[in-house]
């Protein structure tokens, strides 16, 4: 990986040139060899200032993530310890599958900076553009019966909320039962997929899908009116490290909350971050739409609507649309 090292040797010299010579020197390779690893560099995004008898000097390096960086601000203790980062990936979700049905351990974070085939839920396609956002994914193995399994998408909701509200300022909220918005648009994505044993969860995969730093006329023309991103909110670029290390912090302290105490404080926590509750919603469901007004969340996680004939209703599973 003679690259990366040259790169850190860059690094070190960050505003000022270092010959050929004496990287050749450091790395005991040729000039021409160093020559090689400057172009493949280039070709990773990465800009060289290159003049005759000073050397080379690093003008420019791409946002790409490093597992230092990562693993700098972690404070847990399991989440996002075996990491795995990816270039590109089709799913950080089937890659995260394969790595739990060999036995990885919970906590097991899957990152990759570029999804081919990003999915949400229903099928739906993730747009997952290169080191413009954060797509990872999380094993878990929580102790639970399957049927709690949709209980852990509110609580990864609640984890990432509060950890954009923190790092980037941006007043994020949610909208049941996996996204999170801002001024009415989508920032964010949860995805929760999980695999059962006799009936308990034998694990389960949180997909967590946060548009970080693409710019408005980066995003397909189709997703201006419903999509924005943390820089555009914010208006400054926003370290992906930094957020990935917070909401592995949220997320493993909510996850030890729930283990703990169950799903009512974590359902407290929704309710106050919920831009769902108190409004008029339509709910599209397999067996047709239903309208109302957000209630609340019961004790299992699901969303309680008041319809118009004054019934409560509630609903499991379905596409809610804001009035």
């Amino acid at each position: 990986m003679e690259h990366l090292r040259l790169l850190d040797i860059l690094r070190e010299h960050r505003g000022a040139y270092i010959s050929g010579e004496e990287i050749s020197r450091r790395l005991s390779i040729s000039r021409t060899a160093v020559w090689k690893q400057i172009n493949k560099l280039r070709e990773e995004g990465y800009e060289f200032e290159a003049v005759s008898r000073k050397g080379y000097r690093l003008v420019f390096a791409p946002d790409k993530l490093e597992e230092g960086d990562v693993l700098e601000g972690l404070q847990t203790k399991s989440f996002g310890r075996h990491l795995n980062l990816m270039e590109v990936t089709s799913s950080t979700q089937e890659a995260a599958r394969l790595l739990a049905e060999e036995g990885a351990p919970e906590g097991t974070l899957v990152i990759a900076e570029e999804q081919t085939g990003g999915r949400g839920r229903q099928g739906k396609r993730w747009y997952s553009p290169a080191r413009k956002g954060i797509w990872m994914s999380l094993l878990l193995r929580p102790q639970r019966p399957l049927s709690f399994a949709p209980q852990l998408t509110l609580l990864t909701a609640v984890a990432v909320c509060r950890a954009i509200r923190k790092v980037t300022g941006v007043d994020a909220g949610i909208k049941w039962p996996n996204d999170l918005l801002v001024q009415g648009k989508k920032i964010c994505g949860i995805l929760i997929e999980s695999v059962g044993e006799d009936e308990r969860i034998k694990y389960c995969i949180a997909g967590i899908g946060i548009d970080v730093n693409v710019e408005l006329e980066e995003l397909p023309t189709e997703l201006h009116t419903v999509a924005t991103s943390l820089k555009i909110e914010s208006g400054q670029t926003q370290s992906r490290a930094t957020l990935i290390s917070a909401v592995m912090n949220e997320l493993e302290q909510l996850y030890n909350l729930y283990e703990e105490e169950g799903f009512a404080p974590i359902r407290h926590l929704w309710e106050a971050l919920s831009v769902t509750l108190g409004k008029r919603v339509t709910v599209k469901t397999p067996r047709g739409e239903t309208e109302g007004t957000a209630e609340a969340l019961d004790e299992t996680g699901a969303l309680v609507l008041l319809d118009d004939t004054g019934n409560i209703i509630t609903i499991f599973s379905g596409d809610v649309q804001l009035a």
